[in-house]
């Protein structure tokens, strides 16, 4: 799945938040994000109405315990997942986060 990439200062802007309440969430795992092209960004998809998915917190800590990167995640998220026949994040977006975290959960 291709997305947006938004820069810390574009989150912000996005959520009507200050930037430090965009570090927030990150610390706080609500979003991910990724250096990988050089300054910190976050994929858009990660925002619903101006704010992070609400069921996305908890389906990067089964990563993480799982032992993922962010970038490992969000690669998981993004690509297609045969087990779920979307990517996890499209499954996200519609209300199957069981489903998804099932799934997550297997690849500790």
């Amino acid at each position: 799945m291709s997305t947006e990439w938004l820069t810390l200062a574009e989150v912000a802007e996005a959520t009507g938040e200050p930037v430090g309440r965009v570090h927030r969430f990150l610390d706080d795992r609500h979003l991910v994000g990724s250096r990988r092209d050089g300054p910190l960004k976050v994929p858009a998809v990660f925002l619903v109405e101006g704010r992070p998915l609400p069921s996305l917190r908890g389906t990067v800590i089964v990563l993480q315990d799982a032992g993922f990167s962010d970038d490992e995640l969000i690669d998981w998220l993004m690509d297609p997942e045969p087990s779920i026949g979307v990517a996890p994040i499209e499954a996200l977006l519609a209300g199957r986060k069981s489903e998804v975290r099932r799934v997550a959960q297997t690849l500790a």
